[in-house]
């Protein structure tokens, strides 16, 4: 029995954020109807596929959407609103990430919803709010990465922003969304009421500059990456260049770790380098990255071994998914109609979790 039993999560969501906190909702056992059009979420056609249930699945989609129902509506029609209304009189929660203004236009915003369902968890997952003045404009994660300051310090040696490899703005909605659902849904157990969720890419992921823009947020000058600890201005917050074109990082800026790491090469009169300021510690950068380069990767694993030093290989998504480490704690399982999925982060002692079903398109309604 999962913590989620019983709730009933109406999803009108697509792509990344909104469908990532649902699952983990159906993954906690609770009955999400994922509401599409007649083409399907756009997720479903992204490559590379699996085979799930004996049905061909992007494994994007698969991932993303497992345990959940999928009902076809056309809600610009008269037969599909009435559909979904009749499901929202039964709803715990409902979830869309439309721009702001569509559900109106479609008569299912908030004050609609809860006339239906006064109790009702509504949450609105968009790039910028449903207010203010970015709130209309269009956006993906990159976009709003760029608009919060984030993008600014993801660059390179020269300065120049690069494509971040991670969706942050997106996985911080996702993760903000679920824990003020989660948050509502105890609040209303204790008051019967329901909540409006405004939940914005952009809000969501500004909190998480205050370890690195604390000037700026302050008022003062903005961050930048070769004067901060952890964006690359020092030495033990760094990633190194191995002898065969491969990349270490050190991921401790602890002084123990340099004074460990720094006596085992022989060079302890560097320790106070690893002391100094972010941004001054260049001599010390280029004697681990000329260091680094002596050896293979695979060499300064072994060296390493028995070290008490933050270190680690950079590795490719192939290599880090074969690692011990994913199979020994069952991270990456296949389902019992086969396809291969990423264990929810979320488990419980004692319980056991079984991926659910992947739903075609319109597939698994009574």
């Amino acid at each position: 029995m999962g913590k989620l039993d019983g709730i009933r999560v109406i999803d009108l969501t697509q792509f990344l954020p909104g469908p990532m906190m649902t699952v983990m909702m159906a993954d906690q056992g609770a009955e999400v109807i994922k509401i599409e059009p007649a083409a399907g979420d756009p997720a479903r056609e992204q490559a590379p596929f699996d085979t799930y249930d004996g049905a061909q699945h992007s494994v994007w989609f698969a991932n993303l959407n497992r345990g959940k129902r999928s009902l076809v509506l056309d809600l610009k029609s008269d037969a599909g609103r009435a559909a979904l209304r009749k499901l929202i009189a039964d709803a715990d929660v409902f979830v869309e990430g439309f721009r702001p203004g569509v559900m109106a236009r479609l008569g299912f915003d908030y004050a609609s919803v809860s006339a239906i369902r006064p109790d009702i968890i509504y949450c609105s997952i968009s790039a910028f709010g449903q207010e203010g003045a970015l709130s209309h404009h269009p956006a993906h994660d990159m976009a709003v990465q760029a608009l919060a300051g984030f993008l600014s310090v993801n660059d390179g040696a020269d300065g120049t922003p690069v494509v971040p490899g991670a969706p942050s703005a997106d996985l911080a909605a996702g993760l903000t969304a679920l824990s003020a659902v989660l948050m509502a849904l105890v609040g209303r157990a204790r008051t019967g009421e329901g909540a409006f969720i405004d939940c914005a890419m952009f809000d969501s992921m500004l909190p998480w500059c205050a370890h690195i823009a604390g000037s700026a947020i302050a008022g003062g000058d903005p961050p930048r990456s070769a004067s901060q600890r952890s964006l690359g201005g020092a030495a033990f917050y760094q990633v190194y260049r191995t002898a065969d074109a491969r990349h270490v990082v050190l991921g401790g800026r602890e002084i123990k770790f340099a004074r460990n790491l720094l006596t085992a090469l022989g060079r302890e009169d560097l320790i106070p380098l690893a002391e100094a300021p972010a941004g001054k510690q260049g001599a010390l950068i280029a004697f681990l990255r000329d260091t680094f380069a002596t050896r293979t990767r695979a060499e300064w694993e072994a060296w390493f071994a028995d070290k008490d030093v933050a270190f680690a290989p950079v590795l490719d998504f192939r290599e880090a998914l074969d690692a011990p480490h994913i199979a020994k704690r069952g991270l990456l399982v296949t389902g019992e109609g086969g396809g291969k999925h990423i264990v929810s982060p979320i488990r419980f002692a004692g319980e056991h979790w079984t991926p659910g079903r992947v739903p075609g398109l319109g597939e698994g309604w009574k």
